[in-house]
């Protein structure tokens, strides 16, 4: 690599060929198709080389470009892990913290728990990440997780702070306009809200020895936070976490013997930036908070 190398093309590099195209590397790094190509064009001119084979199906990776991933890769994760280093250094409990949660999380369990965190943690500011999708913490996306699965990677350390309950719930109104499910099996009586593209719920209906169609679903969404409301405004009858049904007073517990699987919820966290103070005391915060809003 020839003097005046710009290492700051190497991110679109990467995503362009996780992705196979510039749409999909764009939508990974939050930037736009044209920002993209031209940081592959500069990054080919600076090496005199040509990194992809443009095709009407997307990106398709030069042998050149194959081999030269390694050493990009490798020049990630240096650059990841000396800003991991910079913040875990930053001493003090001021400062910035990015927490990192699932739609209902974020929407519904943490916001009166922050507000409790403002109080005792006044000089910490938050960027809530509201997403379904993993955030990589090692890529700095996020400082803290909380998640549902247990992250894999060896850098990350992940403590299992206590379980989310679902239950099967509806609408006052919807029960005096459709009568209460007494057995299971009576859902299929009645209107029941489903997923559209994933398959959990009618899985659990298959679980339950009932094939049941999606078509089958009176309304289908998997935006979790519209679900929630579908069920607050009696469209039907739907599954739900306990927290949030607490809020509501007018949603009505059904099918006790309807026991749902729990979902644990893991408290994530990078093994260096640990040595951070404002990064540290947020995370015990959630460790202890969380578990009691639970």
């Amino acid at each position: 690599m020839r003097q005046g190398f710009d290492w700051r093309l190497i991110p679109s590099f990467l995503a362009a060929l996780d992705h196979g195209s510039l749409l999909g590397a764009a939508r990974a790094l939050h930037a736009s198709q044209p920002t993209i190509g031209r940081h592959i064009a500069e990054l080919e001119a600076q090496l005199g080389l040509v990194l992809f084979e443009r095709t009407g199906r997307g990106l398709v990776p030069t042998s050149t470009a194959l081999r030269l991933a390694e050493s990009a890769r490798a020049m990630e994760a240096g650059a990841d892990q000396l800003a991991r280093s910079v913040s875990g250094s930053q001493a003090g409990v001021s400062g910035t913290v990015r927490i990192s949660a699932s739609q209902p999380v974020a929407c519904m369990l943490l916001p009166p728990l922050l507000a409790r965190m403002r109080l005792e943690l006044p000089e910490i500011q938050v960027e809530l990440v509201a997403s379904n999708a993993v955030t990589n913490l090692l890529r700095r996306e996020a400082d803290i997780a909380l998640r549902m699965v247990r992250p894999d990677q060896a850098s990350l350390v992940a403590k299992r702070i206590g379980k989310v309950s679902l239950g099967t719930y509806a609408h006052r109104d919807y029960l005096r306009r459709r009568g209460t499910p007494r057995q299971p099996a009576d859902l299929l009586q009645h209107d029941v809200l489903g997923n559209d593209l994933d398959v959990d719920i009618a899985r659990g209906f298959a679980d339950m020895g009932f094939a049941v169609e999606r078509e089958q679903f009176a309304l289908r969404t998997d935006d979790l936070i519209a679900y929630w409301q579908l069920v607050r405004s009696g469209l039907g009858i739907g599954f739900l976490a306990d927290y949030m049904a607490r809020t509501d007073p007018n949603l009505v517990a059904l099918l006790p013997m309807l026991k749902l699987p729990e979902l644990p919820i893991w408290l994530t966290v990078h093994r260096e930036i640990r040595s951070s103070q404002r990064i540290r005391a947020v995370y015990d915060f959630l460790a202890e908070a969380v578990p009691e809003a639970l």
